[in-house]
């Protein structure tokens, strides 16, 4: 008789869209999680405006949602610590931090129960910088705690495994990247696609999308000439969409670049088939999820090494760049004086490197033996390293 999977709660501010990128490689982790049959997931959050649109994309899962009071940057959630204690976990897995639900595993964690933290990029420097001094009162009050009490902490990549050091952390840290779904996108589909750079996420200060449009205007004579067009495509923040239209409208480039609102389902597919490449010149990223999408969709990708897939450069799947407007031109240059087929080359190899090391079905089996490892039920898993280990 097999023995009842174990009780897994992950917990975070949001399990909507409202999350970002974060929404998505939580819900596809937990779901592949869930897939291997050792651990029957429940998930506790906060509500926002979409919750009710995509729980149902939780496939099965349960998820209990609470109305948030005060502050949204906080998203205190009355009811959420007793839930959380109610489900009588054997171990948590928290996504995101610097809100009201890392101070509630923290307290639920005081009589040595074991938990998970994935940060998701946000103890990598630039995203420290971001609201400082909110962070700081924060990190004093109790992130601090939070993040020193895991069992393990989950790193996207060496490059955060290095920012979890940095900050002074010592816990353990899986090193498990993200992953995503291969898109059915067949070479025939290669021939209804346009020549538009697509980016495709937030409108956000650190994306990098100021300086994307400062290296369009010397690029855009190029463009212009060669058929070339900028598709922006998110969701905006900070009002920053409203400041991008007005610089593009100074820089005179505005014929040649479209603005699009948030992007999801079948109209984000749309704009990835349509599109000829990918730019993510972003300032600070875990793992982004975004470019899995455009390699799984076949498309060069033009990125920074913020995005930490270096693995795409050496598979011959991107255009390597810094965030700055001179780097990002040179790479648009280079992208524009590739034939249709060196493009889908390109393509090509993005996405097999997607099929050979980023499907979510592996990462669930990856993510599993940690969990074993943690609740010590299974051998330590080879992408654990603890303080002693050596990061290259």
């Amino acid at each position: 008789m097999s023995n009842p999977p174990f009780r897994l709660s992950v917990i975070t501010n949001s399990i909507s869209r409202m999350n970002g990128g974060i929404f998505d490689a939580m819900l596809n982790l937990t779901i592949a999680v869930a897939a291997e049959g050792r651990y029957r997931p429940q998930v506790f959050s906060a509500c926002d405006a979409y919750t009710d649109r995509d729980r149902a994309l939780w496939s099965g899962i349960t998820t209990r949602v609470f109305p948030v009071r005060g502050p949204h940057i906080f998203g205190y959630a009355s009811g959420l610590a007793d839930a959380l204690e109610s489900s009588n976990p054997d171990i948590v897995h928290v996504h995101s931090i610097w809100m009201y639900h890392s101070l509630v595993v923290e307290r639920w964690a005081r009589r040595k129960r074991p938990y998970i933290v994935s940060p998701h990029g946000l103890l990598k420097p630039w995203a420290l910088r971001n609201s400082r001094w909110k962070k700081r009162i924060a990190a004093r009050l109790y992130e601090d705690k939070h993040l020193h009490g895991a069992a393990c902490l989950h790193a996207l990549n060496t490059a955060e495994a290095r920012a979890f050091r940095e900050y002074g952390l010592k816990n353990p840290i899986c090193v498990i990247p993200n992953g995503t779904k291969l898109a059915a996108v067949t070479f025939s589909a290669e021939k209804g696609r346009e020549r538009s750079v697509l980016y495709l996420g937030r409108f956000h200060p650190s994306k990098g999308l100021r300086s994307l449009l400062e290296a369009w205007r010397v690029v855009h004579g190029q463009a212009l000439a060669n058929g070339w067009n900028l598709i922006l495509a998110g969701w905006d923040q900070l009002e920053h969409r409203a400041e991008l239209e007005q610089l593009a409208d100074s820089l005179h480039i505005r014929s040649s670049i479209r603005f699009l609102g948030p992007q999801f389902d079948a109209d984000k597919d749309r704009c990835l088939a349509r599109a000829s490449a990918f730019i993510l010149p972003s300032k600070s990223e875990g793992l982004p999820v975004s470019i899995l999408e455009a390699w799984s969709w076949r498309l060069p990708v033009l990125m920074t090494r913020e995005c930490n897939l270096e693995a795409g450069v050496d598979a011959g799947a991107a255009i390597m760049m810094e965030s700055n407007a001179n780097s990002i031109a040179a790479a648009l240059r280079r992208l524009f004086s590739l034939s249709d087929s060196d493009r889908q080359l390109m393509g090509t190899s993005g996405r097999i490197l997607v099929e050979q090391r980023f499907q979510w079905q592996q990462i669930g089996q990856a993510m599993t033996a940690v969990y074993d490892w943690v609740l010590e039920r299974g051998p330590k898993p080879d992408c654990i390293m603890t303080d002693g280990d050596c990061m290259l």
